[in-house]
């Protein structure tokens, strides 16, 4: 068999002109062979010259026809050169194989392919180099090939004789054979990366799909406008039976009309350009025109072999439906919160009244009491002990009116606390001092924590003494006769530091326990002869709460109850330096006293109520040294400032016509009277009352009712400083 056709045609042609060119070259030879030497005499001149002429145009066209041979061989040659770069060294093997599968010849590529020298591979069947489990592939492919005498290819694995597999394509060409059977050409090329990497995509995408179909988020592919997968996730969201239903829908049925516009006009810019797009809010259609609000992210993808868009889905309906609800109830909040502070400020006005109006007569009774007590001569002992009955009762509706106040402010978050390191061996002694006169009343034996070493809280001083002494109180009121009360200092879990106030009494039962705590309930001790409101544990606990620490409390019926606070641990505060450092170490100085005087000093009260100036009127007349001045309403206490020029001035905050804060700021600004010490004397008395007292300038801020031994000794302050009392200082005393 010829290699090629166009091959064996020039190679039969350039045989056919050589034996023509041989004939013609005998032919003249035996021509001339046939004129003899008498011939050649007998010849003309015309005649010699002609045979001659003849023969040199034979010469010249012998060497014509030599070139001519010359370069077919050359082009012979080239051929054969061109036969072999692009049978032998082609890029894929070629194989002649016998209509019985023997191979007959082959090229050196396949030879290479298969690893067999190519003298080896003639007579030798192909399907000895074909992987046995893929060989009917080979045989079908051979069989529609001889059938239908129609090009036909494959992919199968084949092994090279070391036995290294390899996947093959094979293109198969019936063609006929040299001695005229069938034959076939084959056609191998290695496509084992590529065989490989789309055996390794299809797995990718099985396991993409399968990820896909099992995933809870739904997610869709759209071409060309049109839906070409669904998971059954996004089947349930758009309320489909099967994704038949959804497949070849138009996306713009599916999206409400308010987002077609975009939703169109992004799937046309991302096929043609590609990429994803972050997480926007649109809002799609149901099947049945029901309308969701979802979260979408638009990616490009190739499905199928053609450019895609990928939309995966979020179902947020019900979480703008919650998010408008949580709206608006946001809405009602911020109103109910506006008419709270209403109602709260409403409150704290309605408890500031209300204290002031309590305090007021408070002030008659408890400050004609205590003249009562101390006057000359002195009280009968049934007088006494009726003075001791109404100071009893006056103070502890004082207590009262004190502890309703704290409560309101520590529930209306506006209790100010001056958090600092506290050393509480002093607290615990100043308590025992304050406690003990009502301990040894009752017969109770009190035992307080001794201490080797400072210890420091970061606590408010004032507030943790409140605390205590409620515990401490309830720890006497409830005890029986002759019992005790333990005080106990234990460092407790994180840097803590547990008080515990252990009693004797009674004890509290489960069902009691599970009451404390609560506002008014005095856990069946309303009929007892103990004084008290039910509120100071309640207040206790914010307290404590409110410094950052905790309050609990364990009880045996019979044995008594252990009452306990935690508070966090402090170091050792910093000791000042220089001045101040010596004011701190210097012992405390007694109030001075008194300048002498020929003449009584002056102080001026400015007061609307009657029977606190007459009060106050009875005090001053205890002083020799001092004499009164009385104005009912803030512009007759500037006149007589202004005339009088009196040492010092008390006034009350709620006067008729102006106020004691405007009466202070005309005094102030009047350069007669600007150098006046001005002390508030007023039954306004919540926290907020005094410091906004203290910040309008008043030298001090005393409140109602009034203790006589601490009115008589900041009077006596007042009127030792009053000569420099210009740049005087303000202090609160309540």
């Amino acid at each position: 068999m010829k290699k090629t056709d166009k091959h064996s045609g020039k190679a039969a042609s350039a045989a056919d002109g050589e034996q023509v060119l041989r004939r013609r070259a005998e032919e003249m030879v035996r021509d001339k062979e046939t004129l003899s030497p008498a011939a050649l005499q007998t010849l003309s001149p015309e005649a010699m010259r002609q045979a001659l002429h003849e023969l040199r145009v034979y010469q010249i066209e012998l060497e014509l026809q030599n070139e001519e041979l010359r370069r077919v061989q050359l082009e012979l040659d080239a051929e054969r050169a061109r036969y072999f770069d692009l049978y032998d060294l082609a890029p894929v093997g070629y194989c002649t194989l016998s209509e019985q599968g023997l191979i007959l010849e082959t090229n050196f590529t396949a030879a290479t392919l298969l690893g067999v020298a190519r003298s080896e591979l003639v007579k030798r069947p192909i399907n000895h180099f074909i992987i046995k489990s893929d060989q009917d592939i080979y045989y079908l492919c051979r069989k529609r090939l001889l059938e239908s005498g129609q090009a036909q290819s494959c992919e199968l694995r084949m092994a090279r004789k070391n036995g290294t597999p390899f996947w093959a394509h094979l293109a198969a060409t019936a063609v006929p054979g040299a001695d005229g059977a069938p034959a076939v050409r084959l056609v191998l090329a290695d496509v084992t990366d590529h065989t490989l990497l789309e055996l390794a995509m299809q797995e990718s995408e099985k396991r993409f799909r399968t990820l896909i179909e099992g995933t809870s988020e739904p997610i869709a592919v759209h071409c060309d406008e049109k839906i070409i997968y669904v998971n059954p996730a996004a089947v349930k969201l758009f309320g489909a039976r099967t994704a038949q239903e959804l497949l070849a829908q138009p996306i713009r049925d599916l999206v409400h009309p308010d987002f077609h516009d975009a939703v169109l006009a992004r799937a046309k810019i991302m096929t043609r350009h590609g990429g994803s797009t972050p997480m926007v809010e649109e809002r799609f259609l149901k099947l049945d025109g029901t309308s969701l609000d979802v979260e979408v992210q638009n990616t490009a993808i190739v499905y199928d072999g053609k450019p895609a868009i990928q939309v995966a889905m979020h179902d947020i309906t019900e979480r703008k439906r919650l998010g408008q609800a949580l709206q608006e109830k946001n809405v009602e909040l911020v109103s109910a919160r506006q008419v709270a502070e209403k109602a709260n400020l409403a409150k704290s006005e309605f408890l500031s009244s209300m204290s002031h109006e309590l305090r007021s007569p408070l002030n008659a009774i408890l400050g004609f009491a205590q003249l009562l007590e101390s006057g000359t001569p002195g009280p009968t002992a049934v007088q006494k002990g009726r003075i001791e009955q109404i100071l009893q009762a006056g103070w502890y509706l004082l207590e009262l009116i004190n502890e309703i106040l704290d409560l309101a402010l520590i529930e209306s978050g506006k209790l100010s606390l001056s958090m600092e390191p506290m050393s509480l061996p002093d607290v615990l002694l100043d308590c025992q001092t304050m406690i003990e006169a009502q301990a040894q009343k009752k017969g109770i034996r009190l035992t307080f924590a001794q201490f080797d070493r400072p210890v420091f809280v970061d606590a408010d001083r004032t507030r943790v003494k409140q605390v205590l002494i409620n515990l401490l109180s309830n720890a006497i009121k409830y005890n029986r006769t002759g019992g005790t009360v333990e005080v106990t200092c234990n460092a407790s879990a994180g840097r803590r530091l547990r008080i515990s106030v252990q009693d004797t009494g009674e004890g509290l039962s489960p069902e009691k326990l599970a009451q404390l705590f609560q506002s008014f309930n005095r856990l069946g001790q309303e009929t007892s002869a103990e004084p008290g409101t039910g509120i100071g544990l309640v207040m206790s606990k914010r307290l404590v709460e409110l410094m950052g620490g905790e309050i609990g409390t364990q009880s045996t019926v019979g044995k008594g109850s252990a009452f306990w606070i935690e508070l966090n641990l402090a170091a050792a505060p910093e000791l000042a330096t220089g001045a101040a450092l010596l004011m701190a170490l210097a012992p405390a100085q007694a109030a001075p006293a008194p300048a002498p005087a020929d003449a009584p000093r002056a102080v001026l009260y400015v007061e609307d109520n009657r029977a606190n100036l007459e009060l106050v009127e009875q005090l001053i007349a205890r002083r020799p040294d001092l004499r009164m001045l009385s104005a009912e309403d803030a512009m007759r206490g500037i006149a007589l400032a202004r005339s009088h020029q009196p040492t010092l001035i008390l006034m009350d905050i709620n006067l008729p016509g102006i106020s004691g804060f405007q009466a202070l700021q005309m005094l102030r600004d009047d350069p007669l009277t600007a150098h006046i010490p001005v002390l508030a004397l007023s039954a306004n008395a919540m926290q907020r009352d005094i410091e906004q007292g203290l910040a309008a300038g008043f030298w001090r801020y005393l409140t109602k009712p009034i203790k006589v031994g601490e009115f008589m000794e900041s009077l006596d302050w007042a009127l030792a400083l009053a000569p420099a009392s210009a740049q005087g200082h303000g202090e609160s005393s309540s």
